[in-house]
């Protein structure tokens, strides 16, 4: 494990790392990405804004519609043109491609700007050069986020991009705070036209880093271009039929689309009365009007980026946490309400110019945009479900953003032209004013409109949130606590089944347990009993003595047993002072056993000798009664009580009880009062099927006390694989920082079942603390050197058929002798053939369980499914799954292996990571005997009976060490073969077996011990 570890003189480095949240193996990665995304976004906004200057000032900001009414088309047209190139094309060259060919207009646009004399059809070159050179900005735009969300989403796995991608989207804040401070420089230095030559150069600049990134980490990228036509249709009929949006989703999903319209649509609003003021104001500035523009928007542009960068680093991650998601997304739309209500007053009573206001309101809008709004908008799509949450995020981003944007365009010049009829005709400068408050009051009533549509999405989002729990879809760590508090209580007072509300309780159990009194105490009295006593339950796993009171009352009334009983627990464990009197009635013979039984325990915990000795007395009954209900009742009680006394004597007797229930309550009991001497009654507890659950519950309770037990249990090899099973999986459900780190050390170092059992423990550790503990401990080198593992040790498996495969053919019976037709020797050369191929299977199953530690989970099973399959179709679908979704080094070989080739193709795949020499069979044999840890027990035995029926000879060790080997079919199969190779070896051996623990390898013992004509047992 230690060679997984980064050594203690890297300390700083580590904790700069740990500042990121980043992991050693990604920093490179990241900050590679980081700098192609800085710096293509430099250079793109270094051309925005000299483009802006150059368009307003060349044909003013009422020309800007027409902007965005074309930029709709761009984003779908781009689209199309980028899958288009990714059916022809690698990925890796693709996302290159891409980069280098938006450098390439940027240095043609030079020339057409020169050009103000020379016209086409009566207009200047350098207009149709202006104009598209906006559309371009728009469109670079579009494929540099798409290219950077691509290339991450491929250098990145699932786990690692939440970490990284933060530090990867921020390069387009920093650049805006480099590229804003920057411009007036660099205006000063190359002039405003020389600007595109500059962005070119920094553009062509990402994208040779890109490639540089790309060559480097080629693993990361499928070899091939994407699926067929045909993989497509298929691929977009499925996801047809399973995308329809129904019901209540529905009633979540037009809201939800309307939320991120009206964003971009406000967006765009107050981006054009930006512009247009600032056109305005400068429009008598003469001929240096647009390097003036381009100087005040690249200091405006550094500024605002630093107030970006500063909240998206330190502020919106806490605002989130802190106040809630709705609240966070109200932030937006009510700050440009207020604003532009402010705006309006001060204008009309002539207070602040018009301009100030609008600077405020796009200052206000493009700060929260970038930050809070992109913090808050995934968890938005939280309750959706997985199978359409992709594709109404498509419908969002990829038609509903760009189609707004281009209505908002149709929609300002119908508005210019109504103001231009409606308002006075006064002079230019109010009718100018006058206008921009018409765009500011409809900026405002929108904005109130987006506050509402927010307050719908919440009405939607904890309705939903309540369903996703039922169904198991929600992921607890993405939701909004807040949200989801109401949305349980809203549930649990409303009329309806108790499922619902049961699910309510549980999902609240899981994201806030320490709390959830805080919601189910107040309304513990209108709960039907079965809820109450789910309710007290958790409560009780948190016990608050904030809530007592409401308990307190709710006991005081008539309620089932069950419920009493925890009432009663709940106001004992959170009261300073109880009432011990009120308990004592509770000790009554007809008292209903489990409220006596609780009873009786607690006056145990707190009482003085006389009461304790009345509730000892009472116990002792219990546990000595005819009926079951009692003695299993007292028995549980005993699990409550801090001091057993003289009730330690009726352990031993319960332990042999008759009745199942009171020795499953039992090892409760030992558990809950740390009985360290009956400890082995709960080891004993895993190997009989009737007590098992209730053995490996009471061992997890007792966390970290009980991993000594498990560990010596789990790593003995005499003992059975379903109880070392059992061991480990208590170990994995303990799941305290002590146990994962006995789970990875012996990953490490186990194989076969073992290793298989703990991966898979691993991965089923809630709240991925099991993947996350392995890549906190070995990280992603670590993983890839198991893999790597795996990969070797098929090849040695290979090795071994291919090499047992190439004896002669005699018959239908391979043999070393062309003159013999040795049957049995057949036989055994096939048994040992198929048991390789078992193991094959095997390494190939553990690979897939260690890509899920990387990789998701759904895409790795998908794949995994598809190969075994053995349908050639979806083999190559499964191949192809892989290849677009791994990023080992060994990826090339791993993939080559699952294909459809024959053994000695699959071995020269694998020439990278083992050299194969070709072995005579004997030899083989040997060395697959040298390997004898990493075969399994029928593999091994299938090696001796080959080695027997051929007349191979093995060395002594590997005889001797195989001879004392756990499974006692390896021990049949070694003196099977020792009675041909060396008999004398064998009668020197045989009376040392005589009292082997397997049955029938003492048979076997005793027959050959009458053969061979060995003394008799001694």
């Amino acid at each position: 494990m230690d060679n997984f570890q980064i050594s203690g003189s890297g300390g700083v480095r580590q904790g700069m790392l740990r500042s990121l949240n980043l992991r050693s193996e990604e920093l490179e990665r990241t900050v590679l990405m980081f700098l192609v995304y800085t710096l293509t976004s430099v250079g793109l906004i270094w051309l925005e804004l000299s483009t802006v200057g150059l368009f307003l000032d060349e044909f003013g900001a009422d020309k800007m519609p027409w902007i965005y009414i074309a930029s709709a088309f761009i984003g779908s047209g781009l689209g199309f043109v980028y899958s288009w190139m990714q059916k022809i094309l690698p990925l890796r060259r693709v996302i290159v491609v891409v980069l280098a060919m938006m450098s390439v207009p940027l240095f043609l646009f030079r020339f057409g700007i020169g050009y103000e004399d020379t016209k086409i059809a009566g207009i200047s070159i350098a207009f149709i050069t202006i104009f598209l050179m906006w559309l371009w900005v728009e469109a670079c735009y579009v494929l540099n986020d798409l290219n950077t969300s691509i290339t991450s989403n491929q250098l990145f796995n699932i786990r690692e991009i939440k970490r990284t991608y933060p530090l990867v989207s921020s390069g387009y804040l920093v650049a805006g705070v480099v590229s804003g401070f920057s411009l007036p420089v660099l205006l000063h230095v190359v002039g405003l036209k020389n600007v595109t030559l500059v962005s070119g150069l920094m553009v062509a600049t990402g994208s040779i880093l890109l490639y540089y990134l790309t060559e480097k980490y080629r693993q990361a990228f499928p070899e091939t271009a994407h699926w067929s036509d045909d993989d497509d249709e298929d691929d977009d009929n499925q996801e047809f039929t399973a995308r329809k949006v129904t019901g209540p989703l529905q009633k979540y999903a037009v809201p939800l689309v309307s939320f991120f319209v009206l964003a971009e649509v406000l967006y765009v609003l107050i981006d054009f009365q930006f512009y247009s003021q600032l056109e305005y104001k400068n429009a008598e500035e003469g001929v240096s009007v647009a390097s003036k523009i381009a100087s005040f928007l690249g200091i405006y542009e550094g500024i605002q980026g630093l107030f970006q960068v500063g909240t998206q680093w330190f502020a919106s991650s806490r605002l989130v946490e802190r106040i809630g998601v709705f609240v966070t997304a109200m932030i937006l739309p009510a700050g440009i309400a207020i604003l532009g209500v402010l705006t309006l007053g001060s204008s009309l009573g002539q207070l602040v110019p018009v301009f100030i206001g609008l600077v405020l309101l796009r200052f206000l809008d493009e700060l929260l945009h970038y930050t809070l709004l992109e913090t808050v908008s995934p968890v938005l799509f939280q309750p959706i479900p997985d199978n359409i949450r992709s594709g109404i995020q498509t419908l969002v981003n990829g038609v509903g953003e760009p189609l707004s944007c281009g209505v908002t365009g149709v929609g300002i010049l119908i508005l210019l032209w109504i103001t231009k009829y409606i308002l006075p005709h006064q002079s230019e400068n109010q009718f100018h004013d006058r206008q921009s408050l018409v765009f500011i009051a409809v900026i405002v009533l929108l904005s109130l409109v987006w506050l509402f549509v927010v307050w719908l999405i919440r009405s939607q989002y904890v309705g939903l949130l309540v369903k996703s729990a039922e169904r198991g879809r929600l992921g607890v760590t993405d939701v909004d606590l807040k949200a989801l508090k109401r949305a349980v209580v809203e549930t649990l007072e409303q009329p309806g089944g108790e499922d619902d509300k049961r699910s309510c309780i549980e999902l609240l159990t899981q994201i806030d347990p320490k709390n959830v009194g805080e919601v189910l105490a107040p309304i513990l009295e209108s709960l039907p009993p079965a809820l109450q006593r789910q309710s007290l339950e958790t409560m009780l796993q948190h016990p608050n003595p904030a809530y007592l009171e409401a308990v307190r009352h709710l006991s005081e009334q008539e309620l089932p047993p069950e419920v009493l009983a925890l009432a009663l627990r709940y106001v004992w464990l959170t009261d300073a002072e109880p009432n011990i009197e009120s308990l004592r009635s509770y000790l009554q013979p007809t008292v209903d056993a489990v409220v006596r039984g609780t009873a009786a325990a607690l006056i145990m915990r707190r009482g003085d000798r006389q009461q304790k000795a009345e509730a000892t007395n009472t116990l002792r009954q219990m546990l000595t009664h005819k009926q079951e209900r009692e003695r299993v009742m007292g028995t549980r009680a005993l699990g409550e009580a801090d001091y057993l006394q003289g009730l330690r004597l009726y352990i031993p007797n319960l332990l042999q009880d008759e009745s199942l229930r009171v020795r499953c309550a039992l090892l409760d009991v030992i558990s809950a009062t740390h009985l360290e001497e009956y400890y082995p009654s709960l080891i004993r507890g895993l190997g009989y099927k009737s007590t098992r659950e209730s053995a490996l519950g009471a061992i997890v309770k007792l966390h970290n006390d009980a991993i000594p037990l498990l560990v010596h249990l789990a790593e003995d090899i005499h003992k059975s694989d379903l109880v070392r099973l059992q061991a480990w999986t208590a170990l994995g459900q303990i799941g305290s920082v002590e146990a994962i780190d006995i789970l990875v050390s012996n990953l490490l170092t186990s194989w076969g079942t073992t290793r298989r059992n703990i991966l898979r423990i691993l991965l089923k550790m809630p709240s991925e603390a099991g993947i996350e503990g392995v890549l906190d401990r070995i990280g992603r080198s670590g993983l890839e050197t198991l893999i790597e593992q795996e990969l070797m040790f098929i090849g040695q498996i290979y090795a071994g058929m291919v090499d047992l495969s190439s004896v002669t053919t005699y018959g239908n019976f391979p043999t070393e002798d062309p003159n013999s037709d040795d049957e049995p020797a057949a036989d055994a050369t096939q048994l040992l053939r198929r048991a390789l191929a078992g193991l094959e299977s095997d390494a190939t199953d553990r690979c897939f369980l260690l890509m899920k530690f990387l990789y998701p989970l759904d895409t790795v099973q998908a794949a995994a499914f598809n190969i075994a399959s053995g349908q050639p179709s979806l083999i190559a679908r499964g191949l192809e799954i892989l290849d677009n979704t791994v990023d080992i080094a060994n990826k090339r070989s791993l993939i080559n292996l699952l294909d459809h080739h024959s053994e000695r193709e699959k071995l020269s795949n694998l020439s990278e990571l083992m050299v194969y020499k070709p072995l005579a069979p004997s030899d083989r044999l040997r060395r697959l005997l040298e390997l004898r840890h990493f075969l399994s027990d029928w593999a091994l035995a299938c090696c001796f009976h080959l080695a027997r029926e051929a007349r191979w000879t093995l060395t002594a060790q590997q005889t001797l060490v195989c001879l004392r080997h756990p499974t006692g079919f390896v021990r049949e199969a070694v003196l099977a073969y020792l009675k041909i190779a060396s008999p004398k070896a064998l009668l020197e051996l045989l009376p040392r077996l005589q009292n082997d623990p397997d049955r029938l390898v003492s048979g076997q013992v005793e027959r050959m011990m009458a053969e061979l004509g060995a003394g008799g047992r001694r």
